[in-house]
């Protein structure tokens, strides 16, 4: 295209479109927090099997489950044949996702 040439940013707008088939074939690592725990390195050496870590969260409260370690929902355990599952109670909206980033 010549240096001199104007366009109206349509072909521009066409280039930029994302195509859904791509994006649905991305991985996402997906996690389930149940807490945290901040210990000095002394206290950590000292784990051993039997070993309990309180973490920051009460019984009964919800789970995270994020995505690439962003938060999008929350929800509770449930088993599945056999198999741990978390049934989603809450999912966070974008913008306070974006809001986190």
């Amino acid at each position: 295209m010549p240096a001199n040439e104007i366009t109206d940013g349509a072909d521009d707008a066409k280039s930029l479109q994302i195509d859904v088939d791509v994006v649905q074939n991305v991985p996402v690592t997906i996690s389930v927090e149940v807490g945290r725990a901040v210990l000095k390195i002394r206290d950590l050496i000292r784990l051993a099997q039997g070993s309990v870590v309180e973490l920051d969260r009460m019984a009964g409260e919800p789970l995270d489950l994020l995505v690439n370690n962003t938060v999008v929902a929350q929800g509770e355990v449930v088993l599945v044949n056999d198999r741990y599952g978390i049934r989603l109670t809450r999912v966070v909206p974008a913008s306070e996702r974006l809001r986190n980033l």
